[in-house]
């Protein structure tokens, strides 16, 4: 019964897909069909673009329909607002006597419980009715002709070619109907630019004047370029934080002027910075500050009696509770007594003790006297715990594993700003048997650990360390978990500790992570099959065995982040994000001698890991973004080695955030081929582990309708191992073969974009696969002859967020 209402509606669909776009329109009514702007030549028509206010619906092509127009007019067809507007009244009646009942007396639980329900459906009517249902909110009306818009688009586009220089512009439109159809034509007359020949700031304030003078370099407005407006804004939002910078308290933008002198033979113009006095003064005033007060404000009423003052660095504290380290809050305040007012300084103030995590907000005032400011902060603490509890699940192998995650957090621990954390999480995932089972297996996981993080260096540093690197948001993160993994061929439990120290720039444009200690105790209990397929390997040269050994892993390692223009906020400038990891295992066995590791029972690693992931997001139109992922991948094993990796440390491709032709960690390494089935097909069933990555991802978004994005990928990399392995031939890397065994897998992913939420489908269909021999790895065509092409050649990934 369920497949056959499906079947109904998509067949309904399809019915109104067909539908003429123009049909039931009335008289006098065009679809808008087809915009476009002529004329730009010197301006940008991408910009110009932008200010259209009636973009056509998008279309399939050849089929020429339009999907969100279908959803719209079904979710028309079945809209009744007749229905909403009498529950509405209904519930407001219900409402009215429920709040009627409250003025002569409290209600009961019961009445306060439906009161709040009520309010919630009338909440959602009134969506309803204002945006229609769930099919009108998700697909997209048809766009009528509106000669006022259009009109309208016209001057703002006149606007922004004055804005941008092109003083002398004209724009004007052309429409023509045909067949219901509009077809709207912007034509743009250009003409010759203006260009700034000069700039020069008038003041009778000599200090805001010398102040300009020394920071001319940073002026937004250039001589020689073409006139723009956009540049004076910029011009008066940098006088304004350089003056507030500089002790001008009261500055503000309103006392800046400009005046622009054309010259209209020429094609020039003179831009003259006018810097007003204040009405009641002859000059602005600069300030200076005193003593700074901090206020801790009590979580409730009851508090009000505990008070305690105290004094530190010109710094005095009134809190509710002597459970705050002064030291600490100083180290995060950048107001110093004596020093000139600074605005950065204020914000920096209030990022930093934000980022303490001890208070619900951090509000800053000043009182003045004469030129003197009074800083006085305001905040009130934070609850001390926080209990979080999550019920999810994740997708591997296309198998759906539940799983429970709890986390505990205690702010101020020792009462000096310090976070403890304590996590669980246990949960069920699907993999596939490495000893050749058939099926998917459920893999049970469990993670505990519990860490301390304080907020400085735990090092043994100057005592000015503090205030010196309270800029960089310093912390030092103490750890100890427990990792437990049941899979059908083994169990692996591990041990692990970690010392790391984390800090960031002022801008947040770099991010850094030092692990001074990451030592991890691991044992292995592993079932007879795999152990006879290990040692099997180990027969052929394979060493992996040593990677299931009791053992012992500890290295140093260290991250930098560099994020430039906010990468990951995904708006519509450029952006960028480069991590640079490095890691040395087992370094302290370098100044031991090998009998120190032959007489212990354990097993030992050294090795040298590095990986650089490079990604970046250009906007090229407003619904229409592409990106792209570079990323390489170096662990070498070494001395005590045996040359072998710790499994946790090799590098695996393929996946959904990887070649998502492939599945997950199945790609490689090389050329090496997996053996066949009785079919003829490659078995993917086994992990693949190598010591050399490269990954590079290629992905042009494009915004469908409604929530929905659609995407089309190129991916290609690849997996090898610096020695040759004789258990897997052709695995090893060579530069006179490597650019040969680069997989290229492609394919069309859905997105469903919720703001809050991104839910991901991807298809990664494989175009190039190295596995197979010479002269037989471009396989796409398959694809194309027989959908959906040779078995494994297609493959379906659901994800959460963006791939990258």
């Amino acid at each position: 019964m369920n497949k056959a209402k499906y079947i109904n509606f998509l067949f309904l669909l399809f019915l109104i897909s067909s539908c003429s776009l123009t049909k039931g329109l009335k008289e006098g009514q065009y679809l808008v069909y087809d915009v476009k702007v002529t004329g730009a030549k010197k301006s940008s028509k991408s910009d110009l673009s932008d200010l259209i206010q009636q973009e056509p619906n998008t279309r399939i092509p050849i089929l020429n329909t339009s999907v969100g127009i279908s959803i719209y007019r079904f979710g028309e067809w079945i809209y009744d607002s007749t229905r909403h507007l009498n529950k509405q009244a209904e519930f407001l009646a219900e409402r009215d006597e429920l709040r009627k009942m409250g003025d002569e007396k409290q209600l009961t639980k019961k009445q306060v419980k439906r009161l709040n329900k009520v309010n919630d459906y009338l909440t959602s009517l009134d969506k309803k009715l204002e945006y229609g249902n769930f099919f009108m909110r998700t697909g997209n009306p048809r766009v009528i002709f509106d000669s006022t818009l259009t009109e309208e688009t016209s001057r703002q586009m006149k606007f922004y070619l004055i804005n941008n220089g092109f003083f002398d512009a004209e724009t004007n439109f052309e429409t023509s109907f045909k067949n219901k159809k509009a077809r709207i034509i912007y034509r743009i007359t250009e003409h010759e630019p203006y260009v700034v020949d000069s700039f020069f700031t008038r003041s009778d304030d000599v200090g805001i004047l010398a102040l300009l003078d020394r920071n001319q370099k940073e002026n937004q407005i250039k001589v020689g370029e073409n006139y723009n407006q956009n540049s004076i804004s910029r011009e008066r939002q940098r006088v304004e934080d350089l003056l507030k910078d500089n002790g001008y308290y009261t500055f503000s933008k309103s006392y800046l002027e400009y005046n622009v002198y054309k010259d209209t033979v020429e094609h020039k113009v003179r831009i003259e910075e006018v810097i007003r006095n204040p009405s009641f003064s002859e000059s602005h005033k600069v300030y200076t500050l005193d003593s700074i007060f901090f206020f801790i404000d009590p979580p409730s009423e009851a508090f009000v009696d505990y008070e305690f003052h105290n004094s530190y660095r010109d710094i005095v504290f009134e809190v509710y509770e002597d459970r705050y380290s002064e030291k600490i809050i100083s180290s995060r305040i950048f107001l110093e007594k004596g020093n000139l007012y600074n605005r950065t300084n204020v914000i920096e103030t209030q990022r930093q003790l934000a980022n303490l995590d001890l208070f619900r907000f951090v509000n800053i005032a000043f009182d003045t006297l004469g030129n003197v400011l009074r800083p006085r902060i305001y905040t009130q603490s934070n609850q001390k715990y926080l209990i979080t509890n999550q019920l999810g699940a994740t997708i591997t192998e296309q198998v759906p594993g539940p799983f429970f995650s709890h986390s505990l957090r205690n702010r101020n621990l020792f009462r000096g700003a310090e976070i403890f954390e304590f996590f669980f999480r246990a949960g069920l995932e699907g993999v596939v048997s490495a000893t050749g089972e058939g099926g998917v297996f459920r893999s049970r996981e469990l993670n505990t650990s519990a860490s301390v993080i304080f907020p400085q260096f735990l090092l043994p540093l100057s005592v000015n360390s503090l205030e010196r690197f309270g800029r960089y948001n310093p912390r030092t993160r103490t750890l100890i978990g427990y990792n437990y993994v049941n899979r059908p061929e083994y169990i692996r439990e591990s041990v692990n500790g970690i010392i790391a120290y984390n800090w960031n720039t002022r801008n947040l444009r770099q991010q850094y992570t030092v692990n001074a200690l990451d030592a991890n105790f691991i044992r292995s209990n592993l079932s007879d099959d795999f152990r006879v397929l290990l040692e099997g390997l180990q027969e052929q040269g394979n060493n992996l065995i040593n990677s299931f050994l009791p053992s012992y892993v500890s290295s140093v390692s260290g991250q930098v982040i560099f994020n430039f223009n906010q990468y990951g906020a995904f708006q519509k400038n450029k952006a960028s994000l480069w991590r640079l990891f490095f890691e040395s295992g087992g370094t302290t066995l370098n100044f031991v001698s090998s009998s120190f590791v032959e007489e212990r029972s354990l097993a030992y690693f050294q090795f040298l890991k590095f990986q650089s992931d490079y990604r970046k997001y250009i906007p090229i139109t407003k619904d229409q973004t592409f990106a792209y992922r570079l990323n390489l991948g170096l662990a070498k094993p070494y001395g005590v080695s045996n040359g072998v990796l710790p499994y946790e440390k090799y590098f695996f491709a393929g996946g959904s955030t990887g070649i998502r032709a492939w599945q997950p960690r199945r790609l490689g390494p090389g050329s090496f081929s997996p053996r066949t089935l009785d079919d003829g097909s490659f078995d993917y069933r086994f992990e693949q582990p190598g010591e050399i990555l490269f990954e590079g991802m290629f992905e042009f978004r494009s915004k469908i309708y409604g929530y929905f994005d659609g995407a089309f990928f190129i991916d290609v990399g690849n997996t090898w191992t610096f020695n040759v392995d004789t258990s897997r031939p052709g695995a090893n890397f060579e530069f006179n073969r490597f650019y040969k065994e680069i997989a290229v897998g492609t394919g069309v992913g859905l997105r469903m974009d919720f703001d809050f939420l991104v839910v991901r489908l991807d298809m990664g269909i494989k175009a190039f696969d190295p596995a197979r021999k010479p002269g037989q790895r471009y396989i796409l065509d398959s694809f194309f002859r027989d959908f959906p092409g040779q078995r494994g050649q297609t493959v379906f990934n659901i994800g959460i967020g963006y791939p990258f």
